[in-house]
Order: C-alpha cells, then sequence, then structure tokens
C-alpha cells in the first residue's frame, strides 16, 4: 500500500496547471510526429495516431442502467454507456511516446469521464466540471462497457495512471468520489462538525464515508435496507424518518441546533425544504443529486435569510478531482469496498442491468474477461 497521504486524503493540484501539461504534451506529440511520419505502419488497426486503447478493466454503477432518469444537457446521442472505468493501457498510437504523452502499455489507470474543451468560459475559470462543450466517456464518446476502450487524443489527460495496483472494481469507483471530492470543497466539514446526509445509495454512502474521515459526526437518512451499509461506511447514526419526523430525530440528534452541513444524495426535490428545516444557523447545504428534468423545489426564503443558510450546487469533476479520488483509493486513504455488491461478466451484462434496476445491490459492476458472476 502506498503512502504519500495528507489528512485522510490526497491534496488536489491547480486546474490551470493541469491544462499547461496538456498543451505541452499535445505540442510535444505533434513535434513527435514529424520525425515518425515513415512507420506509421506500426500502428495497430485499432489505434490510430494520437489515440490510445486500452483494455477495460471493470465498469461500475450508474452508467449501467439508470441514467436516463436524470436527463443531462449534453445527454442527446446514444453512444456505448459506461462511464466509471477502470482499464489497462494496451496500444499507443505510433505518435505517442510512453510515460510522456500517455501513459505506458501495461498501466493500470482510470479514465476521467469528463472530456472538456479547455477554453469556454467554465473551464478558464477553473470550472470544467461544468465545461460548455463537454463530452463524456458514454455520452458524446463510446464508453467502457466493452472488452476495449478507445481514447482519443483530446481525452488523452483523462487518463489517470493508479499509484498502486488496485483490484479494478475498486479502481472504478474514481468516478464517483471524485465528484463527492468536488463538492467537499464547497463544505466546510470538519471534526466539529455534524453532517446529515439524504440519501443512502452508493453516492450518500460516500459521502458518509468521507464525512467519517474528516472526523464528523455523520447521520445517515434513507431505505431501511440501506442503513447497515451506511453504519459500515462510517454513520454514527442511522434513520429511515421523513418530513416532519427527520426534522425531529435531527434536532434530537444535535441537540436542537440542526446539522452544520446537510448534503442532499438523491433526486427528490421534496427534500430540499426539509434539509432547510434541518439546517443549523450558518449551516451548509449542497443540492448534490441531479434532479428530474423539469422539476421545481419549494422552500421558505426565511429560513435561509433569518439561518443564514448557505446552499450549494456540484456537478461532475475536474481532472484534478478525479486524480485525488484515484491517489485516495490506490492508497487505501479510504476504502469503499463495501460498495461492491455484485460483480459480472462482460458476457452476462443482461444480468448487471437487471440487477441495477432491481436495487439488488449497491455497486453493481461489469468485468470484461471473467466468466463467472460473483456476489460480494
Amino acid at each position: 500500500m502506498c503512502s504519500e497521504v495528507s489528512h485522510g486524503l490526497v491534496q488536489r493540484g491547480t486546474q490551470t496547471g493541469r491544462r499547461k501539461d496538456v498543451t505541452e504534451g499535445t505540442l510535444g506529440r505533434r513535434r513527435h510526429a514529424r520525425t515518425r511520419r515513415g512507420k506509421q505502419s506500426n500502428t495497430h488497426p485499432l489505434c490510430k495516431l494520437g489515440e490510445s486503447v486500452s483494455r477495460v478493466e471493470a465498469v461500475s454503477g450508474c452508467c449501467l442502467p439508470l441514467d436516463e432518469e436524470v436527463i443531462h444537457p449534453s445527454n442527446r446521442l446514444r453512444e456505448r454507456t459506461g462511464h466509471e472505468i477502470a482499464a489497462r493501457v494496451w496500444k499507443l498510437g505510433a505518435d505517442l511516446r510512453p510515460g510522456i504523452d500517455a501513459p505506458a502499455p501495461g498501466t493500470q489507470v482510470g479514465l476521467a469521464p469528463e472530456i472538456t474543451c479547455g477554453h469556454c468560459v467554465p473551464c478558464t475559470a477553473g470550472r470544467s466540471s461544468v465545461c460548455a462543450n463537454m463530452a463524456l466517456f458514454g455520452t458524446g464518446v463510446d464508453g467502457g462497457l466493452a472488452d476495449v476502450i478507445r481514447v482519443p487524443e483530446r481525452a488523452l489527460a483523462c487518463i489517470t495512471p493508479s499509484a498502486c495496483e488496485i483490484a479494478p472494481p475498486l479502481l472504478a469507483l474514481a468516478e464517483p468520489l471524485s465528484c463527492c471530492l468536488r463538492a467537499r470543497t464547497r463544505l466546510p466539514i470538519t471534526s466539529n462538525s455534524r453532517v446529515l446526509i439524504l440519501g443512502t445509495g452508493p453516492i450518500g454512502l460516500i459521502h458518509c464515508a468521507l464525512a467519517a474521515a474528516a472526523g464528523a459526526s455523520v447521520m445517515a437518512c434513507g431505505r431501511p435496507a440501506r442503513l447497515d451499509p451506511a453504519l459500515a461506511l462510517g454513520a454514527s447514526t442511522v434513520t429511515a424518518a421523513h418530513g416532519d419526523e427527520l426534522v425531529a430525530t435531527v434536532r434530537e440528534w444535535s441537540g436542537g441546533a440542526g446539522a452544520d452541513v446537510v448534503i442532499i444524495a438523491v433526486g427528490d426535490p421534496g427534500l430540499v425544504p426539509i434539509a432547510a428545516r434541518c439546517t443549523a444557523i450558518g449551516g451548509y447545504i449542497s443540492c448534490f443529486a441531479g434532479f428530474p428534468a423539469g422539476t421545481l423545489a419549494q422552500i421558505d426564503p426565511n429560513l435561509i435569510h433569518y439561518r443564514e443558510l448557505t446552499i450549494s450546487g456540484s456537478a461532475n469533476a475536474t481532472l484534478e478531482d478525479y486524480a485525488a479520488a484515484v491517489a485516495t483509493l490506490s492508497t487505501g486513504a479510504l476504502d469503499l469496498s463495501p460498495l461492491i455488491t455484485h460483480e459480472f461478466p462482460l458476457t452476462q451484462v443482461d444480468a448487471a442491468l437487471d440487477a441495477v434496476r432491481s436495487r439488488a445491490g449497491l455497486k453493481v459492476v461489469v468485468c470484461p474477461g471473467r466468466g463467472k458472476p460473483t456476489e460480494c
């Protein structure tokens, strides 16, 4: 297991620095390519100049069946799905230098799904997670539900090597973890915080683990079948209460003050006003989940005004967030293995889809190359 961890989580870099590296790498590849025009015949037929091809080792989660429940603005095309991807580099285009322009063949990698332009207003402001011209693996570019995945030149920066070899299903969780890490940048969670997580699906459980790792006192609210996993991932208190009962439960848990931070981790707009009622004076509410298109939430503005509440949103992740997630998992700073409940070979993808649709477990993972399904 690697070390190099600060405060239990790996620190992020800067968006500007990462973009500079990407630009310099592209220019280097072009100069290198001019010296190798006569060697293009060595390129693998699946791998064009400027591209990388990786063997998919695991693809997990919401990428499998339920993306259409919440319509992402860029979801206009129907490509091969799969955006939570663990892979191993297989081939590089003849103009790419192994270890310089892209990780060398044989390297275990995660693929950040967000393919950004780098020049729109959000990107130049350090918010590439909401790039105006974003494509995603699985939306705009073929995703990972296959034996191999082609990474185009514009997405080479998404290839993120793991510091240490880890189980591919665990590495696939870097994508949802990266999104949670990004949300955390707006939430002042410390060892003195009381954190309420609304929703105990995989995302809510990751938020439980992160808040617990920061030393916070965590209450998780969700369906009864998901409460034991919440306890396993760090929640100190769990409840299946809702509405007025939930508000009363939170008040009792917090000594009447309310939660310092409330994270809405399930796309139910009815939870927004409940979250405001559960939040302490000066507290923070994160609308983390995506909500069904066209829905509205009603909230008493006086709760925001007189309680001085801060409400924020968080969408996707930056390359830096994803790199931090890969490092956090590969160093063992956060153990999310309890989330992985089912694994299927690619030949049984229909069974995997059925397991997710029926909510048979938490994270369902498809592992190309495996012969038999397993239940963890």
